[in-house]
């Protein structure tokens, strides 16, 4: 099965378009440093998602070095807001210089701490809530997620697959906390939720 999906992945990456020159180079880096990112494929549905839906204000729970980020303020458009939250301020400074070749740093926010503390201080409402934060802390920010999202928005979730580790017997901090966030999403009455197999799993769900 796994040798089944490493060549359906590599097949998606073989057949998307080239993306613009800043995302490769942050493409380059993260393989380089080896610091995880959500990829060109997650990227391109992420982007997809936000212009169907007419999103306009996104926030990130976890943003790197802007990655994901990047793609959610060329989806936003020039009247849109992107609000990332990541503990790093390395992270920041390394986000804001390809944020600036992109032309897009205008419409991004990027707020340096806890991620989990910086949205309580956070009052406005979201069209788009993205978690990627450490993922024993996933159902934590489940919680401090919701009251930002308007109803009718979007909740989404990178690694909710977490590389298989979900079908272990004897999950890890990580898993188990991966587990209780899925289990909450699909539990959830305020929300409807699906998960698409696409690299590490995305969660998306609707706020109702």
């Amino acid at each position: 099965m796994e040798f089944v999906k490493y060549l359906v992945e590599d097949y998606l990456n073989d057949i998307i378009p080239e993306r613009d020159a800043v995302l490769t180079d942050m493409e380059e880096l993260a393989a380089k440093e080896d610091f995880p990112i959500i990829g060109p494929l997650v990227g391109r549905l992420l982007y997809i998602i936000t212009k169907a839906t007419g999103a306009r204000r996104v926030l990130e729970m976890g943003s790197g070095f802007g990655y994901s980020a990047y793609w959610f303020a060329k989806a936003v458009g020039k009247d849109g807001r992107v609000v990332c939250t990541e503990e790093s301020a390395m992270n920041e400074q390394v986000a804001q210089g390809f944020f600036k070749r992109g032309r897009i740093a205008e419409r991004i926010e990027f707020l340096v701490g806890d991620a989990l503390k910086l949205v309580e201080k956070i009052e406005d409402e979201f069209d788009i809530v993205f978690i990627d934060i450490d993922k024993a802390n996933y159902p934590k920010a489940l919680k401090k997620a919701m009251p930002r999202l308007r109803k009718g928005g979007l909740l989404i979730a990178d690694n909710v697959l977490w590389k298989g580790k979900v079908l272990d017997k004897k999950p890890d901090a990580d898993t188990a906390g991966i587990l209780t966030f899925n289990r909450m999403l699909y539990t959830s009455k305020d929300l409807f939720t699906g998960i698409v197999p696409l690299k590490d799993g995305v969660s998306i769900s609707l706020k109702q």
